[in-house]
């Protein structure tokens, strides 16, 4: 009995000082009036509308594509210029970042229901992956015909008929072609007669994963490798996506306060918000996003039940070396 009322004593004191300390923060916040957001993430509009509706703090939105984030946000920085306060992108484009100096320290207290893997430091959280799959046009291909392992790309049926980020800029996509090799095939061999035949097909190349649904929408090509969440922001677009065999794979997607934030304390609100699960169920369900807060997954048919694993995050080196060798495997001038 003694031991309950020690920690019935606690659960009182520690409760009413944690809601006194949100709401120290979301006053600080509200005094500070807006929030700045620059993303990679695309069609995130519900969950900074709902986040300005429940917090009563301006959430303002900038979408800068991968292949330009690292180049936009590190040249605003250098030049003190930097409007963000709140800094999303893949993980490797995170950790740039945090070797630059361009992030600061924060360790949210919404990410302890997040896996441990996932809290790495106290600069970057991960909080989701940005999983890619195979897209297809469901009209105008047959269900026989719908890849059930990623080598099928290969098949020449499908010459002329895919469409992708271009593997020799684009970094999600040289990390998820690197993730194959080291997650999905037996033998490097193998991986390089995957790459050749890939290659053979010669597939469209756009500059990130946002253009890569239309051409499929279009019917002008049938196979994206894509992400699953267009399904969801498409929509009624005929899309679904090749329940392969193999795992699906993806970047880490992290999230950061930036050392030189205007609006610090609207930051932390932001994150906290941001990560928690009302929030989460909103990116999941009306962006489509593969979210690592426990028991919260995208309504898209079949992905609950997917196995999704985080790729090996590559220096900067190394993407820049694999870009320059994918040039060379895909002929690209």
């Amino acid at each position: 009995m003694k031991k309950i009322m020690i920690l019935l004593v606690a659960v009182l004191f520690v409760v009413p000082s944690a809601y006194s300390a949100d709401q120290v923060l979301l006053e600080k916040a509200k005094a500070e009036g807006k929030v700045s957001f620059y993303a990679n993430i695309t069609a995130i509009q519900p969950i900074m509308q709902e986040f300005t509706r429940d917090k009563g703090v301006k959430g303002e939105y900038t979408r800068i594509s991968t292949s330009k984030f690292f180049a936009t946000v590190l040249t605003e920085y250098k030049a003190g210029k930097l409007i963000a306060d709140v800094l999303q992108s893949p993980l490797p484009i995170m950790e740039l970042l945090k070797d630059r100096g361009v992030l600061s320290s924060y360790r949210s207290p919404a990410a302890v229901i997040y896996p441990e893997w996932t809290r790495k430091d106290d600069k970057i959280q991960i909080f989701g992956i940005e999983y890619v799959a195979l897209i297809y046009n469901k009209e105008l291909v047959k269900p026989e015909d719908v890849p059930k392992r990623y080598e099928d790309l290969t098949d020449p049926k499908w010459k002329g008929k895919i469409v992708m980020a271009n593997p020799s800029s684009h970094a999600t996509t040289i990390s998820w072609l690197i993730g194959l090799k080291e997650n999905v095939f037996r033998s490097e061999k193998a991986w390089m007669n995957f790459l050749k035949g890939l290659a053979a097909n010669k597939p469209m190349f756009v500059r990130s994963f946002g253009p890569t649904p239309a051409p499929v929408e279009s019917g002008e090509k049938l196979i994206a490798i894509s992400m699953p969440k267009y399904i969801i922001t498409k929509a009624p677009a005929p899309l679904d996506w090749a329940r392969v065999e193999q795992p699906l794979l993806g970047t880490p997607r992290g999230i950061s306060i930036a050392a030189t934030a205007k609006h610090p304390n609207a930051a932390k609100l932001f994150v906290d918000y941001w990560l928690s699960k009302d929030a989460m169920q909103i990116l999941a369900d009306k962006v489509g996003e593969y979210v690592l807060c426990p028991g919260v997954y995208p309504p898209i048919a079949g992905i609950d039940k997917a196995t999704v694993l985080p790729v090996r995050v590559l220096s900067d080196k190394e993407i820049r070396h694999w870009g320059d060798e994918f040039k060379k495997i895909f002929a690209m001038p």
